[in-house]
Order: C-alpha cells, then sequence, then structure tokens
C-alpha cells in the first residue's frame, strides 16, 4: 500500500472547473522530485465512483479541485472530509458526493483512506480551456499549498 495518491479533479474544457488536473499536470512535470513509491499523482477528470477501488490502494488522499463556499475566487480552502460532511453550504464542486461515496464503497471493501481538500473558488466555470485571470494568478499560490499537504501527509 502506497502513503499517498494526489487526485487532481475536474473539466479542463471548462475553465476554473479544471485547475485540479492543471496542478497534476505541474506534478507530473515535478514527478523527479517525489518518491515514486509513496505518492501518486492522478488525473481524476470529472471523477467518477468508478475509481473507487484505487482509494483501497493508499493510506491517504489529496484532492485538488474547485470549491464553491461563496468566497472571493481565488480564494484557496484546506479541508478535511469532516468539513464537508459537517459544512453544508462548502460543496467540493460537483464531484463531493461522488468522491464520499466511493471513500464509502472502499471502506466497504476494506480500506478507507484518510481524506485531505485543496480547493480553490472558482471566477468562472464556461467553454474553454483557459483558467480565468483570477485563477491563473492565484495558482502558484495553490500549488504551493498542495505541495505543504504533500510534504505533510508523506
Amino acid at each position: 500500500m502506497k502513503k499517498l495518491l494526489v487526485l487532481g479533479v475536474g473539466n479542463i474544457i471548462m475553465m476554473d472547473e479544471g485547475i485540479g488536473v492543471h496542478a497534476i499536470y505541474e506534478f507530473w512535470k515535478e514527478k523527479e522530485n517525489f518518491d515514486e513509491t509513496l505518492v501518486d499523482f492522478i488525473d481524476g477528470g470529472t471523477f467518477t465512483q468508478d475509481i473507487f477501488y484505487l482509494f483501497e490502494q493508499y493510506e491517504k488522499l489529496l484532492v485538488l479541485d474547485v470549491v464553491r463556499a461563496g468566497h472571493p475566487p481565488g480564494t484557496i480552502y484546506s479541508l478535511d472530509e469532516e468539513d464537508l460532511v459537517q459544512n453544508k453550504k462548502q460543496v467540493l464542486s460537483l464531484h463531493d458526493v461522488d468522491l464520499l461515496d466511493s471513500l464509502n464503497m472502499a471502506e466497504m471493501r476494506g480500506h478507507r483512506p484518510t481524506l485531505k481538500i485543496v480547493g480553490i473558488e472558482p471566477e468562472k466555470i464556461n467553454w474553454g480551456t483557459e483558467l480565468t485571470p483570477t485563477l491563473a494568478k492565484a495558482f502558484p499560490d495553490f500549488m504551493k499549498t498542495a505541495r505543504k499537504h504533500i510534504e505533510a501527509l508523506l
């Protein structure tokens, strides 16, 4: 069992919605900086429950995604699973239900990793392959926050 799965979630043809996947692309460029026996970086796309079986192979799961919580665009969030469950106003993109269901399915099969989320408030979700200028500007801080969590989780 590996220590950590970093899962970038989102749709890269829907502007800010794709930030989690864009982050994974950046981590792939830095792959030599990470011990591949401990961590994997996976493009989860729009995430379906079909990949729940992956969770069984990891102690911890770090999800990178957009979070709509009503704060200014570019606001970065660090959340635990309890934050998603307890705060109904904080919605992890469109993928939160699938994510929590998948964790439950993994648990039913014998192992549930601990969950941490690094999210960012989107500015615009619409057709387009580029992040909005606001999120493009915040992207380095989003990556820095994700790196800090990866180091802490490893």
